[in-house]
């Protein structure tokens, strides 16, 4: 057994990656921004917190200076692997530098500095990063190119605050980018790997607040669902996807393998489109109202077929990790079955 923090504990991917830990054992201290949200994860969890295996530290703002500085220090077993998912991914922001670029890469180095100042036992740390990190925008659908933990986005300060789409890509490059270089220049006693996963799918298991509060990539899954699509289907934008219990998975395999140190990891199952969640929404859901049709124009792949876009090399993730990767239509599926779970 591992004692582990795990951060932004009440997050899409953070909640799955907290289900792995408990299950494969691990005592894990998880930061929430208020007590309410520990409230509701200590609900779904009680077991685990009756027993001790899991408690919380509340984190109000990761910005802040020192924001880690108790949470990394463990109050019985001192912490040998951190987790740190905590990071915005929402775009109805109001201000990139404040809502999307401060939290991502002070909340970052914050939680390194205070690691190697309090928690000298912390041997692996594994920050979720993103394929926005990886991706060149700049280059479109790029046939032929295959995308790997090589491939960095070159995104500017300034290209960064012309939208809170292209904030948020700035903001996990350079949040990931500093989490390298604070590696090099401080020369800590832990190692690092990231996790980078494109469009993240899947069940529902942390607790919403509302509908508004669904994860951005599954809100395509529920506006299909919704007969939103009936007229004309959604641009699909980036066609590349993972299923959040493989990313879970990744998280934890990354803080327990020896050979993920240092590494980046390209998380990703594989390509999709739109058009396809439409198809399966309806193969196995037909009574939902309003679905699109066959012949409804949008959402599908760039005219050609996928050869005319971009690919990927995900093999670093399955040799290392140990990733068996889910298919499109089981994640689609149990997406679906977890917003009919929750009642929405």
């Amino acid at each position: 057994m591992t004692r582990v923090l795990l951060t932004g504990g009440s997050g899409f991917i953070a909640a799955h990656t907290l289900d792995v830990l408990l299950k494969r054992g691990h005592s894990v201290v998880t930061t929430v921004r208020t007590q309410e949200k520990a409230d509701k994860i200590k609900a779904d969890n009680k077991s685990a917190v009756d027993s001790g295996q899991l408690s919380f530290a509340i984190v109000p703002d990761i910005a802040q200076e020192g924001a880690f500085d108790k949470a990394v220090v463990s109050d019985t077993a001192p912490f040998e692997a951190v987790l740190h998912t905590a990071s915005p991914f929402h775009f109805n922001i109001t201000d990139v530098q404040k809502d999307l670029l401060d939290p991502a890469v002070i909340g970052t180095i914050g939680i390194l500095k205070s690691i190697k100042k309090s928690a000298p036992t912390v041997k692996r740390v594994v920050i979720t990063s993103s394929f926005a990190a990886i991706v060149d925008p700049g280059q479109g659908n790029w046939p032929g190119h295959v995308y790997s933990e090589e491939d960095w986005n070159p995104i500017t300060h300034e290209e960064a605050l012309e939208s809170p789409q292209a904030g948020y890509r700035a903001s996990k490059t350079f949040a990931e980018k500093a989490a390298w270089e604070f590696l090099e220049k401080e020369k800590p006693n832990f190692t690092i790997a990231t996790i980078n996963p494109p469009l993240v799918f899947g069940p529902i298991v942390h607790s919403l607040d509302s509908l508004d509060s669904l994860n951005t990539s599954n809100q395509r899954i529920m506006a299909a669902a919704q007969g939103k699509w009936k007229d004309e289907i959604a641009a699909s934008g980036v066609h590349l996807w993972v299923d959040v219990r493989d990313v879970a998975e990744a998280h934890v395999a990354a803080a327990e393998k020896q050979d993920a140190a240092n590494k980046r990891f390209f998380t990703l199952a594989g390509h999709f489109s739109n058009k396809e969640i439409g198809q399966i929404i309806k193969k196995h859901f037909p009574q939902f109202k309003d679905l699109p049709a066959e012949s409804t124009p949008g959402g599908d792949y760039p005219e050609g077929g996928i050869k005319n876009y971009f690919s990927f090399n995900n093999e670093r993730s399955v040799q290392v990790l140990g990733l068996k990767y889910r298919t499109f239509e089981e994640s689609i599926v149990d997406t679906i079955k977890s917003f009919q779970a929750k009642g929405l």
